[in-house]
């Protein structure tokens, strides 16, 4: 059974960054990413975000595709990260909010350090967490990096904001009688070895019995729908964990 929430971790993918673009930073884009955070903030939610960087650059790919080391690609990744994280900043501070962003990569003149009682206190305060630069290591995805923070600030939720409204058993594009789950363990999406989220994050929710949302971003009040407990997407669980 879902629950509404008091604090949450969203992780919104890069590409939410881009709309209709493809790439880079669309001003509308964050603009609705921003005005979607702010509606679960009004709710009085306490908000954590990680942003994806993918709609700059995605470390693996992009060292597959032009042969630059996986790790220096990765960093990369981290630091387009940093820019989404900037962006959301300024557009939820030009609608009154107030915010931090705190990185795991050093880059004190426009973040804080990752702090995990700083950024627990920003949040009592009623701030809006953005956190960004991933782990601070190679080899790990924004999915993996949510999900160990979700833990640290003791969030009671992990939100996946996605490009789809939540997990199918194939991927509905390539697989007409692909169905949607409205809830799914753990265990079954990790033996489907399904895709919507990176494997190790789902791996680690189990471990540490944190609920998953996945929902579709760009449905207007999705996230505050999604955190309020309502029936939107798919709840990933454990069966005890329902009861």
């Amino acid at each position: 059974m879902r629950r509404n929430w008091q604090r949450v971790l969203v992780k919104i993918t890069g590409e939410a960054f881009c709309g209709e673009d493809g790439y880079g930073i669309n001003p509308d884009a964050v603009g609705f990413v921003a005005e979607e955070i702010a509606g679960c903030v009004r709710l009085g939610k306490e908000v954590a975000v990680v942003v994806g960087g993918g709609n700059i650059i995605r470390g693996r790919e992009y060292s597959r595709k032009v042969g630059i080391g996986r790790s220096t690609a990765d960093y990369m990744g981290m630091l387009a990260t940093l820019i989404n994280a900037l962006a959301l900043q300024d557009a939820l501070e030009a609608s009154g909010f107030e915010t931090r962003v705190m990185s795991a990569i050093y880059a004190h003149q426009v973040a804080e350090p990752f702090i995990r009682r700083r950024a627990t206190r920003h949040l009592e305060k009623g701030r809006i967490v953005i956190l960004a630069g991933g782990t601070g290591n190679p080899y790990f995805s924004t999915d993996t990096q949510a999900a160990i923070r979700a833990r640290e600030i003791n969030a009671q939720v992990f939100l996946k904001a996605t490009k789809v409204d939540g997990v199918y058993s194939a991927d509905p594009e390539k697989d007409s009688n692909a169905t949607l789950f409205e809830t799914i363990s753990y265990t079954q999406y990790l033996e489907l070895d399904l895709k919507v989220m990176d494997r190790v994050a789902v791996e680690l929710c189990q471990r540490m019995e944190l609920p998953i949302v996945v929902f579709r971003y760009s449905e207007k009040g999705a996230l505050a729908d999604a955190a309020s407990g309502r029936n939107i997407g798919t709840f990933i669980t454990d069966l005890e964990m329902r009861q």
